[in-house]
């Protein structure tokens, strides 16, 4: 029991803790406190996400749980934020589906890789569509009329479409990895 509570797998918890919070926290009728708090958990749960691979590497307290929870955190933070920002406006529904539909074909491939023993690990391309979608989502998380930023909300949007382009892209390089498990090379006979 002691192995799995290591610090990456109880930052992976938080993870998993914020976005029921973030549920009630996101929400169309929320002033300003309440929005607030809601970008402040968001952040938290994105600089956790930051820390636990960091901690686990540096520590060499890699476990099997962490490396199976902390991408599945990572995809609950995030589809907390894409779906609550729907009913407030800040966000198409075709763009949060769109990228939620990615992350689980992606995570459901990832799973039957693990399955037959190979692990795909993030590729350069889909940490640089995390950051971005990270950086989209606290932006439009954020409350308006705070920050004398005009436009801000157009901003984040417009970082997500960005995003939405690598999560597309990236999601075409996890298909073309991910051959291995599912056009085994023919043996010769």
């Amino acid at each position: 029991m002691a192995h799995i509570l290591t610090l990456p797998n109880l930052l992976t918890a938080y993870r998993f803790l914020v976005a029921p919070i973030l549920l009630f926290c996101l929400q169309p009728e929320a002033g300003i406190k309440i929005s607030l708090f809601a970008f402040a958990l968001f952040l938290s749960g994105v600089l956790t996400d930051l820390a636990d691979g960091y901690f686990a590497r540096k520590h060499k307290s890699e476990t099997v749980l962490g490396k199976l929870m902390d991408p599945l955190a990572d995809k609950v933070l995030v589809a907390t934020a894409l779906i609550m920002l729907i009913p407030m406006q800040r966000l198409p529904a075709w763009v949060s589906f769109m990228i939620i539909t990615r992350e689980l074909v992606i995570t459901g491939l990832r799973g039957v890789a693990a399955s037959s023993g190979i692990v795909v690990a993030a590729s350069g391309l889909g940490k640089l569509k995390s950051i971005l979608q990270y950086t989209a989502l606290c932006v439009l998380i954020f409350p308006l009329g705070v920050l004398p930023i005009p436009f801000l909300h157009q901003i984040g949007l417009a970082i997500l479409y960005v995003s939405l382009i690598l999560t597309i892209i990236s999601g075409a390089d996890y298909f073309y990895r991910f051959q291995k498990v599912f056009l085994p090379t023919a043996k010769p006979e």
